[in-house]
C-alpha cells in the first residue's frame, strides 16, 4: 500500500500526518512503529490520522498513535498541527473547527498571525478518572519511585500526567525517573511524567517523558497539565509562558470548571510518499 504523508512539528515534537478523509488507512501497531522509526521509516514522535467525523456537530475525527504503536487519547502539539494541516490541504475553510478525539471534543483555532489556539477542555483531577490509584484527592501526593518519595500532582488533559516540581529542569532525572513513572503501577493506563521548574509566577521551564514516546522536545498536554498543577499549588498565575526544549507555548487557565487554552506554532516540514507492507 502506498500512502502520502506530511511531516510536521510543534516546537520540535514531530509528527507524520496522514489524510484518511477520502479513504481509510489500515494502521497496525507494526506499521506505526515502522513509520515512526527514525532509521528505517520517516521518523516521528507520533503519527496523526485525519478522518471523517463519526458523530454530528464535529468537523473531523483525530486519531493519535505513539511511536511504540499504541493509540492514545490526546496530543496538544499534534492538535495544532492538525488544524494547520486541514487548512493547508483545503479540507476546511473554517478558522475554528471542532475535532473528535478519544478524549472528547477539542476546538482548535487558526489565528491571524499563524499561531494556533486550542481549547484543550477542562482538566480532570479526580484520581479514578485520570486514572490514578489513590484514596486521596490531595493536589500533591507522594509517589514511590524506586524507593524515593516524589511529590507529584496527577492531572488528565485527556491523557494522564504526573507533574513534579524540580529546582533545575536541566539537571532533572528525566531519563532515570521518566520510564519508572511512566509505568508506575499506580497509573494503570501508564502516564506522562512532567518535570517543571518555576521561573516566575508567569513562566516555567518544562521537560516531559511521554508515554510510549520517551522524552520529546515539547509536549502540549504536558504543558497544560504543568500549568494546572502549578496554579493548584499556588505557584503560578494565568497565563503562563511554558519554555520547552523545542520552543515556547502560552497556557491560560481560569481555574476550576474552566477549559485550558493553549497557543503555539505548527510547522510543516515536508511532504512525502511511502510504501507500507
Amino acid at each position: 500500500m502506498r500512502i502520502r504523508f506530511t511531516k510536521m512539528h510543534g516546537l520540535g515534537n514531530d509528527f507524520v500526518v496522514i489524510d484518511a478523509t477520502r479513504e481509510p488507512v489500515e494502521l497496525t501497531p507494526e506499521r506505526v512503529r515502522r513509520i515512526a522509526d527514525r532509521h528505517f521509516g520517516v521518523g516521528c514522535d507520533q503519527l496523526l490520522v485525519v478522518e471523517p467525523p463519526s458523530q454530528a456537530g464535529v468537523d473531523f475525527r483525530y486519531r493519535i498513535f505513539n511511536a511504540d504503536g499504541g493509540e492514545v487519547e490526546q496530543c496538544g502539539n499534534g492538535a495544532r498541527c492538525f488544524v494547520r494541516f486541514v487548512h493547508d490541504k483545503g479540507l476546511t475553510a473554517k478558522r475554528e473547527i471542532r475535532v473528535e478525539t478519544r478524549a472528547g471534543i477539542i476546538a482548535p483555532r487558526l489565528e491571524d498571525d499563524g499561531q494556533v489556539t486550542v481549547d484543550m477542555g477542562v482538566p480532570v483531577l479526580e484520581p479514578a478518572r485520570i486514572p490514578f490509584l489513590s484514596d486521596s484527592d490531595a493536589v500533591v501526593q507522594p509517589l514511590d519511585v524506586d524507593g524515593l518519595m516524589v511529590p507529584i500532582t496527577a492531572v488528565s488533559m485527556g491523557n494522564p500526567h504526573a507533574v513534579q516540581v524540580v529546582a533545575d529542569v536541566d539537571a532533572a532525572p528525566v531519563a532515570i525517573q521518566g520510564p519508572l513513572i511512566e509505568r508506575h503501577p499506580r497509573f494503570p493506563a501508564r502516564v506522562n511524567a512532567g518535570f517543571m521548574q518555576v521561573v516566575s509566577p508567569s513562566c516555567i521551564r518544562l521537560r516531559v517523558y511521554e508515554r510510549g514516546a520517551g522524552e520529546t522536545l515539547a509536549c502540549g498536554t504536558g504543558a497544560c497539565a504543568a500549568v494546572v498543577a502549578g496554579i493548584l499549588r499556588g505557584l503560578l498565575g494565568s497565563p503562563v509562558r511554558v519554555q520547552t526544549r523545542g520552543g515556547e507555548l502560552e497556557i491560560a487557565w481560569a481555574g476550576s470548571g474552566a477549559p485550558v487554552m493553549m497557543t503555539g506554532p505548527a510547522v510543516t516540514v515536508f511532504e512525502g510518499e511511502m510504501m507500507l507492507a
